[in-house]
């Protein structure tokens, strides 16, 4: 399938046209296409995405990025050699999705292409996929995005359980927070990362295990030892804002120091988490996925290998670090997987709409 793929969920405006062929557990992905527009720049006055200027960027930014997409692919902009078009649904900031897929349904209306709409964390999910690696089913997908922090069963490529959530801020929207308490821009993740590292480098050995900090800066490891696989960042955030008020000013060391015990805290609940829910499978799963904007943080993806590896049967599989982020590759390779599985999605006008709120699964154990 050649695939016109659209994601606008967020501050990233992305367009793909991907050429994809083959099993669903290894399919042959081509890159015809690819461009991508960040709002990042627009946003920090905010401290994060306002959502009616997210969409204004989204309307003046497709029309552009369709142009250069088709460019690279060598289709012309009126009749392109492609079978549908891709758009992200849900979940997201639905002024933002709403851009994106009344877009997508004027070019499904000018091609007479079907326009079918994604779930963004099945993109996230399946952008594992390039690369060539192959996924074997069942699998279980550690979801770490800026608004989403889940642990989610993969039964069968049409067929998601959601084992665990977060019942109040994600992981990605925690890194922001602290972020922020540390007089550091948005987006704050990859920021607090750095001087984590600073921190490791500086003052302590490196240790096998999670790091140890003086007492004064250790911080709460919400639900880690819960009986479910539900995960909670509200409270270590606050643990954490209590503390930056209680140091006062802070030296670049300190800041250095509270980056690191924050992300020890925050990545060792998310690594135990994946640990109980794989005890909890027996040897059942054969893949963990790990994918999602915090999946490249590198502490994450150090512990998570340690993790996998003590596992024998399992493989664990993570997105190229340019997938991690929004993008639109990453949709079109879900839209491969929904038309595969359920060929009928491509037949008649699909009713598409903006759904904020979108679950990966009808289904729950929560």
């Amino acid at each position: 399938m050649k695939i016109l793929a659209i994601e606008t969920s967020c501050d990233e405006t992305a367009v793909a046209v991907i050429d994809i062929t083959g099993p669903l557990a290894k399919p042959e992905i081509k890159i015809l296409g690819n461009t991508l527009l960040s709002q990042v720049p627009l946003h920090e006055q905010y401290g994060g995405v306002f959502p009616m200027l997210a969409k204004r960027e989204h309307e003046k930014n497709l029309p552009v990025l369709l142009e250069q997409t088709l460019k690279q692919a060598g289709e012309n902009m009126k009749n392109p050699d492609i079978d549908f078009v891709a758009v992200t649904a849900g979940p997201g900031l639905e002024p933002a999705l709403w851009a994106g897929i009344v877009f997508a349904e004027e070019l499904g209306k000018n091609w007479r292409k079907p326009v079918i709409g994604v779930d963004h964390m099945k993109g996230h999910t399946w952008s594992v996929l390039f690369g060539g690696g192959k996924v074997e089913l069942p699998a279980l997908a550690l979801l770490v995005s800026g608004g989403h922090t889940e642990l989610v069963l993969v039964r069968d490529f049409d067929d998601y359980e959601i084992l665990g959530r977060t019942k109040d801020d994600a992981v990605g929207e925690a890194f922001d927070k602290v972020a922020r308490m540390l007089g550091l821009h948005y987006p704050g993740g990859p920021k607090i990362s750095l001087l984590a590292e600073k921190s490791r480098s500086r003052t302590y050995e490196k240790l096998p295990t999670y790091e140890k900090l003086p007492r004064s800066f250790s911080f709460p490891r919400p639900m880690l030892h819960s009986d479910n696989l539900n995960f909670s960042y509200s409270g270590l955030k606050t643990a954490v804002l209590y503390k930056v008020r209680e140091l006062g000013e802070l030296s670049e060391e300190t800041r250095e120091d509270v980056a690191r015990a924050f992300e020890d805290a925050a990545i060792e609940v998310l690594v135990e988490k994946t640990r109980k829910a794989l005890d909890n499978a027996g040897d059942s799963i054969k893949t963990l996925i790990v994918a999602g904007g915090v999946s490249a943080n590198k502490l994450l993806t150090e512990k998570i290998s340690e993790l996998a590896a003590s596992f024998p049967n399992l493989t664990l599989r993570l997105p190229e670090r340019s997938l991690t982020t929004d993008n639109a590759i990453m949709i079109g390779i879900a839209a491969y997987v929904e038309a595969t599985v359920n060929p009928s999605i491509l037949k008649g006008k699909q009713d598409i709409k903006a759904r904020g709120n979108l679950s990966i699964s009808s289904q729950s154990s929560q």
